[in-house]
């Protein structure tokens, strides 16, 4: 298991993708596989944890420096214990690009699971180098946005342990929005929404690189500490409680998100989410059950309300069935590899034969030559007249 060189497993606090790494792990680990963790210095997992690098690099998320430092430890390891006897089945990436990319020399077939969009950036490398891996995606609504031609082998939701977030029917009265301080995300939009209902408002969340401007500028100036409170980045039973005791989350979002972590969060405390109708929020939230599909802010402001649901959560999204669901998908790209290891062999044994067929004509042919020489030779014939004839034999 491969996961990203930035932050920690679990994480601390924000960490979407080491979340999901963290408790599929586990779960494999429970069910008697024998999983091996690369991950950033701090980890810990039921897995045995390997580091490739020295530090963890939060701030400098996506560089390419680290992440190919990070992945070609990761595959060198790989490739050594292969032949020190001890091969791995299956390398199955989280980290990103670099791992796709290079999927294709290291010894064991590669699952990729795509926890980011397709989208004008992604889609030619996709097309370039997917083939390489077998790759997962999130949602149906990310594997509607693939590139054409570039195979998807199947759909597996992120997972959470449903029994590690606690149930909560008697809601708090505030409404909370969690997330990284990007437009996309609808901070801006969620103040709205709760400053038109009346209600309270807990911000929760980081402010990255970059969106120091968007904070100051949009978010920070209603920032009152009792209307609308800013928590900054949460982590632990504190992230948890916050869930579990809101009256609703708000999902304001204007992008196409791929999956929504937070939602499934959310649901798994009884905690209803009010999202708009983009990306995979459609897929997440059952209208009218778990939630309310949305279209902007007025409709999101008279939709405050008491929905409790925990059943659609446990039911679809519960780290038990996503790892059964990995399951298959490890066995089919096992199988898939055999397949092409013996169809190799097989073009490689018929390769041989056409040779060994081609080298025999060509001493056949070169032993007729020279024995029709002779006979010319014995007939008083000039043999270098045709000499020709015998460097193209």
């Amino acid at each position: 298991m491969l996961a990203p060189p930035w932050i920690p497993v679990p994480p601390p606090a924000y960490g979407g993708t080491e979340a999901v790494v963290s408790v599929l792990c586990d779960e494999l680990a429970a069910r008697g596989h024998n999983v091996t963790l690369f991950a950033a210095p701090g980890s810990r997992s039921a897995a045995p944890v390997i580091v490739p690098l020295a530090d963890p690099h939060p701030d400098q998320f996506g560089s390419s420096l680290f992440e190919a430092d990070h992945v070609a430890y990761a595959y060198d390891t790989v490739d050594r214990l292969a032949l020190e006897g001890e091969p791995f089945d299956v390398v199955h990436d989280h980290s990103g690009f670099t791992a796709v990319a290079m999927a294709d020399r290291v010894s064991p077939p590669a699952v990729h699971t795509l926890h980011a969009p397709f989208d004008d950036e992604t889609r030619p490398f996709y097309a370039r180098h997917g083939h390489k891996a077998h790759l997962v995606a999130i949602s149906r609504s990310q594997l509607e946005q693939a590139p054409v031609g570039v195979p998807v082998v199947d759909v597996v939701p992120n997972p959470l342990r449903v029994e590690d977030w606690p149930l909560c029917t008697d809601k708090a009265d505030y409404v909370l929005w969690i997330g990284r301080m990007d437009p996309v995300k609808g901070a801006h939009r969620a103040i709205t929404a709760a400053q038109r209902s009346g209600h309270r408002l807990v911000l929760a969340g980081p402010v990255q690189p970059g969106q120091q401007q968007y904070f100051a500028g949009q978010v920070e100036p209603h920032i009152d500490g009792e209307h609308i409170v800013f928590v900054g980045e949460v982590g632990g039973e504190r992230r948890k409680e916050l869930f579990a005791h809101a009256k609703a989350l708000l999902m304001p979002i204007r992008w196409a998100e791929p999956f929504g972590m937070v939602m499934v969060e959310a649901l798994a405390c009884g905690t209803p989410v009010l999202a708009f109708r983009e990306g995979a929020a459609s897929e997440i939230v059952i209208h009218g059950e778990n939630g309310f599909l949305l279209g902007d802010e007025i409709e999101m402001t008279d939709a405050i309300g008491e929905l409790h649901s925990r059943a659609s959560a446990a039911e679809r999204y519960d780290v038990r069935i996503v790892a059964a669901a990995y399951e298959a998908v490890y066995r089919r790209a096992i199988n898939g590899e055999a397949q092409r290891i013996r169809a190799f062999a097989r073009r490689g044994r018929l390769l041989h034969r056409r040779a060994d067929a081609t080298r025999s004509m060509r001493r056949e042919g070169g032993v007729t030559a020279l024995r029709a020489l002779s006979e010319r030779g014995e007939r008083g014939g000039n043999p270098m007249r045709h000499s020709s004839s015998l460097s193209k034999g």
